[in-house]
């Protein structure tokens, strides 16, 4: 159990989530919102953990400017510290600019050459990859060389983690090589089911793709994955794993005024991690994935706080007889 200052007791090694990639905010012509799927994620995995002595992490970079200084502030805000933050003097915090057409339809225009695609494996980083119990990162943060170089450096050295590459295949933001090089350094993959489809082929592996029971299969052999998940929106997550296909039942929140999907998927994806730390059973994980996604879609914005009622999944029944303290919940 955590001990005074909440780092947790001597003997039990504290539970660190890692987003690491991106941080930025999604700016509408009337409104700012953070965002960045790995400090989504990191947050959300905060929320999950924070009664067991765990931590989420957002290892990113910001400018020297009101955008960056106004993320450090909505991140304290949400109880996460900034130390893994880096500051960029020549550059700006990223921005993904958000317009709406008469018709309602958005479009999105991801600023190129911010901050965070000059991530540096700095000795904090160093220390931290060595450290975290998980790690999550993606392909929009993988844009450029120097990001690309050091997120793979960070996955190389987790050794220790959970490793988990959640795929976006948007605009031009990815490549085989990228894809390729990410899966054999992740443990597990995180994608929808256009995607996977998209992905098999992309990196021509050869198997009986007719479902995506069948896709996932074949790339979790070719790369040697511990899990695949597979969200399908509405229809809730797939668990791949373990030569088993886990799926819940999704469950539905009313939607609050002005809600949207963003970072449904980032919720989901935490609660996965979660699970997969605290040694939960596979469909104590998924129901845990389904609800925090689903809670998520049904609220404005990426980072809304979880209900009580979702974080003491973390503590119900699903827990796995098979624990070991090095890896389980407090």
């Amino acid at each position: 159990r955590p001990d005074r200052d909440g780092r947790g007791s001597r003997t039990q090694p504290r539970l660190l989530v890692v987003g690491l990639g991106e941080a930025l905010f999604d700016c509408f012509p009337d409104r700012v919102i953070l965002g960045g799927a790995p400090l989504n994620l990191a947050y959300h995995a905060h929320q999950l953990l924070a009664s067991h002595g765990g931590e989420g992490i957002v290892a990113s970079r910001v400018g020297d400017d009101p955008l960056g200084h106004n993320l450090r502030q909505e991140m304290a805000k949400r109880g996460l510290r900034d130390d893994f933050l880096q500051t960029d003097s020549r550059r700006a915090t990223g921005e993904v600019r958000v317009t709406v057409s008469p018709s309602g339809e958005p479009s999105y225009e991801v600023v190129d050459n911010t901050a965070w695609d000059h991530l540096d494996y700095d000795t904090a980083f160093a220390s931290l990859a060595k450290s975290c119990r998980a790690v999550c990162f993606g392909t929009l943060a993988q844009r450029n060389d120097v990001s690309r170089s050091t997120i793979q450096r960070f996955a190389l050295n987790a050794t220790q983690a959970i490793r988990l590459f959640d795929v976006n295949l948007r605009q031009n933001f990815f490549s085989s090589e990228v894809l390729e090089s990410s899966l054999r350094l992740a443990t597990v993959a995180k994608l929808n089911e256009k995607e996977l489809r998209e992905v098999c082929e992309l990196l021509k592996i050869t198997a009986q793709l007719d479902s995506i029971e069948e896709c996932a299969y074949a790339l979790r052999e070719v790369f040697a994955l511990d899990a695949v998940l597979v969200t399908r929106g509405a229809q809730g997550t797939q668990l791949h794993r373990d030569g088993e296909v886990v799926e819940g039942e999704p469950p539905v929140y009313e939607p609050a005024a002005g809600a949207d999907s963003v970072g449904a998927g980032d919720a989901c994806c935490a609660g996965i991690v979660v699970g997969m730390l605290c040694k939960m059973v596979p469909a104590a994980v998924i129901r845990l994935a389904n609800h925090a996604g689903a809670f998520v879609a049904s609220q404005p914005g990426a980072t809304p706080r979880l209900p009580a009622q979702i974080l003491a999944m973390v503590d119900g029944p699903g827990r796995s007889a098979a624990t070991d303290s090095a890896n389980s919940c407090p």
